[in-house]
Parts: C-alpha cells; sequence; structure tokens
C-alpha cells in the first residue's frame, strides 16, 4: 500500500473579518452617528433633487407628446424610472407609487404611438402636484384615491 501523506489544512486569514470587527466587537456606533449626521446635512436638498427629477420628468413628456418616438418613449420611461427609484428615498413615497404606476404604463405598451398620452399626463400632472403641496404621509385619502385611480386606468390600458 502506498504511503499516504499527511493532511494539512490551509486557513487563509479572514482579512474582512479583521476590517469589519468580530460579532463581540459590536458596531461602530461613532460611525453610525456620522452616516446620520451626513444624511441629516443632505436632508435639505431634497427637495432640489426632486424638482430637479420631476422637472426633467416633464420635459421628456413635453418631446413624447410632440413626437412620439421609440426613444422619446425610453425617455419618459427612463425618467419615471428615475423617479421611482429616488423619491421615497427623497421622502416622497406618494411620487414613487405614481411613477411606479406610470412606468408600468409605458413597460406594457411596447410601441411608442400605443402609450396613452392622457393617461402619461394624468401621472405627470399628479406627480407635480404632489410635489407642489409636499404630500409626504402615504396614508393622505385624495392621494390613496388618485393611486388607486391611475393604478385601474392603466390596468384598463393594458388590457384592452
Amino acid at each position: 500500500m502506498a504511503r499516504q501523506l499527511p493532511i494539512e489544512i490551509f486557513m487563509p486569514p479572514n482579512i474582512l473579518k479583521a476590517k469589519v470587527g468580530s460579532a463581540v466587537g459590536g458596531i461602530d456606533m461613532a460611525a453610525i452617528r456620522r452616516a446620520e449626521a451626513a444624511v441629516e446635512t443632505l436632508r435639505s436638498e431634497f427637495q432640489d433633487w426632486v424638482a430637479v427629477d420631476v422637472g426633467k420628468l416633464g420635459e421628456c413628456r413635453d418631446r413624447f407628446a410632440a413626437k412620439p418616438t421609440a426613444e422619446g418613449r425610453a425617455d419618459l420611461f427612463r425618467a419615471a424610472h428615475d423617479l421611482k427609484g429616488q423619491a421615497e428615498t427623497f421622502e416622497f413615497p406618494i411620487i414613487a407609487r405614481i411613477a411606479n404606476s406610470l412606468t408600468r404604463l409605458i413597460d406594457g405598451h411596447p410601441k411608442a404611438a400605443a402609450v396613452p398620452l392622457a393617461l402619461v399626463d394624468a401621472h405627470v400632472t399628479a406627480i407635480r402636484v404632489v410635489f407642489r403641496d409636499k404630500i409626504k404621509v402615504t396614508n393622505d385619502p385624495v392621494a390613496v384615491a388618485l393611486i388607486g385611480e391611475l393604478d385601474a386606468r392603466v390596468s384598463e390600458s393594458l388590457a384592452g
């Protein structure tokens, strides 16, 4: 029988664990406080960032209305998608929900000419009003009814 070599087990160093620390060490609360302070200083800029995104959505809507091309449809979708992803972070969850409905509408109509402009306008106007009036609570009865109606019209449009 051939002689077997002894088995060696090599344990590579856990560099990540050394950098992050162990569970025993706990969380660096000072780092969390610094991060919270940084977010708080940026909070004053949230309104401006949302204003830029809402303005961009309006511009994309205007270009698409003037000439409903595939490129215009893609730009409109991208602007709505950006709002959908960022509005909640910027403390506008209602805008995020309306933008979600708008992206569903645009994505559901692969041909640019098939996207109903009146329904796009309803979404864009709703987003502008929510931003203008600074509606930030998700249980606002008018906003909830509006979102429900927009979603229902989008579902009708996609079904027909």
